[in-house]
């Protein structure tokens, strides 16, 4: 799973916990890496560990302006992208968790932002250049079991993560022919300083492996999609859940 040479566009939480890991990890393989978070200290932080193999971008992806500067800047730096990698998502951080009819627009909008939008949006914004690139590219996104089974109390959540999945087939169904593929990995209860404000002990109950993941297993996962190790996968979702999603019910 090398990557040497790769250049990769690590987008959204850049700077702290999952999308660190990876931009880490991403280094130690031998890739050059963007690292774009919306705080510019835990950008600049993430990408310091990287040496020259790291630049930092402050970028909010709720806003189009910034990701296509982002994206400019993505692309002049590193001379062309071969691995995009998209992390920022979640609920509970960001608005209440309530059954469905309790969720207000203006919450279901944020969700729809964070989770969703930006994702769709960055991928119109890079795949025309990936086609003029003409080297092909992997696109990885991190995705949750909410997409994939029922989420009481987190139903705006379930979808956007559940319209990832479905992004990720159509690039498979329309990109293919250009050696541009995506995959998301789909996590449960992973632990980080933002998990760790909203999880309760009742969750690891509720894991079949009786723990929660780490940072370094999604970072592990997002390096072999982004490795040519998997260039035969696209449109697929890799889970790592600790058993829960074949356990079940999602924990509420």
């Amino acid at each position: 799973m090398d990557l040497d040479g790769k250049r990769c566009l690590v987008i959204g939480g850049g700077g702290e916990g999952i999308g660190r890991a990876i931009a880490r990890a991403f280094g130690e393989a031998g890739a050059r890496v963007v690292v774009a978070d919306v705080d510019e200290r835990r950008a600049r932080e993430a990408a310091d560990e990287l040496g020259e193999r790291g630049l930092p971008l402050t970028v909010d992806v709720r806003s189009p302006s910034d990701l296509t500067f982002m994206v400019d800047q993505s692309m002049e730096w590193l001379g062309g992208l071969d691995v995009v990698v998209t992390v920022v998502g979640g609920q509970v951080a960001f608005v209440p968790a309530v059954p469905l009819h309790e969720i207000e627009d203006g919450d279901w909008d944020t969700i729809y932002e964070l989770n969703l939008r930006y994702v769709a949006r960055t991928l119109r914004l890079v795949l025309p250049r990936l086609l003029d690139q003409g080297t092909g590219a992997s696109i990885v996104s991190v995705g949750s079991i909410a997409g994939v089974m029922a989420a009481p109390d987190q139903a705006a959540y379930g979808v956007m993560k559940a319209g990832l999945l479905s992004l990720s087939r159509t690039v498979a169904a329309e990109y293919s022919h250009a050696a541009i593929r995506m995959n998301v990995i789909v996590c449960g209860a992973i632990a980080t300083a933002a998990s760790s404000n909203t999880a309760t002990d009742g969750w690891v109950e509720e894991i079949p492996s009786g723990r929660y993941g780490t940072t370094a297993e999604v970072a592990a996962a997002a390096v072999y999609l982004a490795s040519d190790s998997s260039a035969y996968m696209t449109g697929q979702q890799l889970v790592l859940d600790g058993g829960v999603s074949v356990r079940g019910p999602f924990p509420s």
